[in-house]
Formats: structure tokens, sequence, C-alpha cells
């Protein structure tokens, strides 16, 4: 019987933990016999000592042997793919890339958390739309995969619950922004959702939690072994999150702009990075193409129309109203004019991801009700010229209160100057 006090004051002294006793810890934690405030110090202790490579898997594995696995490939007779990202502002990539993915003929089951501190999640953004259950039955989940060809749920009570419970504990803890603890949260949902194929977007930046391209290598590094170990294959795009990606942060805005992308009106930086991550998902498929014709298919299907053709079938199949126009709206739309005239030299995707969560986009605690109608939607990005006056962003508001504090936060996020500045790439590196 393992000492809960022991094993804290060991990994806080240094001490690398044997497989076993973390497995028990974890597996304790996840049984209710760990209470809460004994795992949030062992998180901490992990935040300042890390965990080694033996200890991030046994970390990994434990909190897959916590609940249920699956095998999509012999559930459906398929390889099956799917898409993560470790958190950003304004990321609703995998909104647009299921649809897209299935309209080529390739299934992609997903199981996605929600929000951690200014970055937000896919689940809090699908909860948006009115009716989409976010909970299905593995049975569901598979059966979904199989004949929609794309389905995107929260994590259910059978799979990893130790990872769902942990999840919300890092977040009020100050213990989010961990190499091992990401990696390990990561791919045990992916290990135990059963697909064979996996691309990971690693966001860098101001926005993420890695802050600088060294660190987010050695988290992709850390990721792929985990898959490579599990028999997977998995691919990691490291993508600039210096500040928000596309225009809209905030549940139901991000889910009008994950639409618009898969018609083909997304916003350019957007739509390069979905186009990047289906190229990539289809090479990996059992298409037998490489990624040059991926991105052929993928662009195919969204000019064509199959890929909106997919995202209503997806979204209807899991209860959700297609029709945009049931989206929430924010009863007050106010604008953030620019100061002075020049070029935006930067624009802090934390400011704006913190500047969502104080309008109620985002969680401060982890009951906090979301407000999905609200957020922030900018026009001027990095790189871009703008004149006195000009609009530099819209605040998608509940009351004039929140957007006056929110205009204040938006403009704390920019900064303008006179010298223009490249925008630079969405896609920084690619890990393999």
């Amino acid at each position: 019987m393992i000492r809960p006090a022991e094993l804290i004051q060991r990994k806080r002294d240094g001490e690398e933990l044997p497989p076993d006793e973390l497995a028990e810890l974890v597996l304790g934690y996840s049984r209710g016999e760990v209470p809460d405030y004994q795992m949030a110090a062992f998180c901490m202790a992990v935040y300042f000592r890390g965990l080694s490579r033996a200890e991030t898997f046994a970390l990994t594995d434990a909190m897959i042997r916590s609940g249920e696995t699956i095998d999509l490939r012999a559930a459906l007779g398929r390889k099956v793919v799917d898409k993560h990202s470790t958190g950003g502002v304004g990321d609703k990539t995998s909104l647009a890339v299921g649809p897209i993915v299935a309209a080529c003929g390739v299934p992609l089951g997903k199981m996605s958390g929600r929000g951690l501190g200014h970055t937000g999640g896919t689940l809090d953004k699908l909860e948006s739309i009115p009716g989409y259950r976010t909970e299905l039955t593995l049975d569901e989940y598979v059966a979904q995969v199989r004949d929609v060809g794309v389905a995107i749920i929260g994590q259910t009570g059978d799979l990893v619950p130790a990872d769902k419970l942990l999840y919300g504990l890092r977040d009020v803890t100050a213990t989010v922004d961990e190499l091992s603890l990401i990696a390990a949260s990561i791919m045990s949902k992916k290990l135990a959702a059963g697909a064979q194929a996996i691309v990971l977007d690693v966001k860098v930046g101001d926005g993420a939690f890695m802050k600088t391209l060294d660190d987010a290598r050695r988290l992709a590094e850390t990721m792929i072994a985990l898959g490579e170990s599990a028999g997977r294959e998995v691919v990691c795009l490291l993508t600039d999150m210096d500040q928000p990606l596309g225009a809209a942060v905030g549940n139901a805005l991000e889910v009008r702009e994950a639409l618009a992308t898969v018609r083909g009106a997304g916003p350019a930086d957007f739509t390069e990075l979905v186009l990047d991550a289906c190229a990539k998902l289809l090479a990996l498929s059992d298409l037998g193409i490489d990624e040059t014709e991926g991105r052929r298919r993928a662009e195919a299907a969204v000019v064509d129309g199959s890929a909106e053709a997919a995202w209503r079938r997806w979204i209807e199949a899991q209860g959700g109203t297609a029709d945009e126009s049931a989206l929430p709206a924010a009863p007050l739309v106010r604008e953030v004019p620019a100061p002075r005239a020049g070029h935006v030299v930067s624009l802090s995707a934390v400011g704006v991801g913190l500047a969502a969560v104080h309008l109620g986009a985002g969680r401060r605690t982890k009951d906090d009700v979301i407000d999905h109608a609200v957020g922030i939607v900018v026009r001027a990005k990095r790189g871009d010229r703008v004149e006195e006056g000009q609009v530099l962003a819209a605040i998608h508001a509940r009351t004039e209160e929140q957007a006056a504090d929110a205009i204040a936060e938006v403009l704390a996020a920019y900064e303008l100057g006179a010298e223009a500045r490249p925008a630079g790439p969405v896609l920084l590196e690619v890990v393999r």
C-alpha cells in the first residue's frame, strides 16, 4: 500500500519514482482513495522537478489502465486517424479538419477536453451548438466513426478517468504547463481512444504552454516516443501561437469561423494550418497517398461542398443543429479602435485569451460556467497596417462594463509601431 505523502516528498526532493509506485498513486486517485489536495501537491512537485522518460511512460500507462480502451481498427476494419492540439487562443482547427478529412474518405475519431486557463477547449466550442452531445457511449462513438466518418466527443467515464480528473485539477492549481504532464495527458487519451495515426499540433509562443521551439521539440519528441511505444504513427506540427489563430476567440464565434473555413471562406492563416493538418492526416491514412495529393484532395473537398456536407452529417449525428443561425450571439458588440496609425508589431495571444476569459468565454475556476456567446474577433494582426481609428477588434460581450474592460485588455495586447514586420508562417516546423 503506497503512502501518497511519502511519494510527494520523494518527488519534491527530486527522486525518480518506481513505475509501480507512480502507477498506484494515479490509479488510487482515480478510485477516490487519494484526495485532490494530495494529488495537487504531487502535480506541483512534478511541476518543479519534472518526470523522467520512464516516469512519463508509467504515468501515461497508468492513466490508460484506469479505464477501458478502444481498438478502432478492429472495430471498423479501417485505419482511423486523429488530430490533437496542445491548446491555444482561437484554435478551432479540429472543428474544420474533422469534416474535411471525413469528406476525403478517411475516418477520424477524436476525444477532446475542455479549456485550460486562457486556452479554449474543443468541447466548450462544440457545446455552443444547440443540442450537440459531447458524451456518447463507446458503442455510439465507434458506430458514428464508422457510419458518419467523424466523431468528436469528450472523455467518457470509461476511458482514462484518471486523466479526466487530473485535467481539471491541473487547470486550477497552476500546474498546466509542465511537459511530462502535458505529454501524458494528451497521449493517454489518444492511445486509449484507438486511432492508429495521429497528427499533433504543438503550439509555440506567447499564448502556448510551450514558449520556445526547443521546449516544443522536447514535448513533440516525448509524445512521438509514447506513440511509437504503443505502435502508433505520430507526426507533430510545431505552430505559431504568439498571436491568436484566425480571427475568432470565443466558443460560438469560433464555431462560425470553423464552418466558414470548411466552406472555403476562412482566415488565411487558419485555412493554411487546417489544410496542412489534413494533408498529413490523409498521407498517414490507408488511402496510400502522399501529402501533396492529400492537400489536393482536402482543397477539392472544400471547393466542391463535400466538406460542408460532412460537417452537417457530423453535427446532426451528435444531436446538434447544423444551421449556424442557431448559435448563441452576444447582446453587445463593441469595436476597439486603433489609438494611432502604424503597423501591428505584435498581438499578444495570451492577452487576447485572458480578455476572452474575463468576458466569460473561459474558466477561471474548475466549476465556472462558460458563456458560449461572448468573445473577441480580431481584425488586425501582426504585419497589418492600420490607420488611427481603424477597427482592431470587435468585442462580443454580455454587458457594457464587460465590454469596456475587454476593450482596455485588447488594446493592451496590441503593439503598434512605425516599421512593418512580416507576419511569418503559422507552421514553424514538422517533427516526425
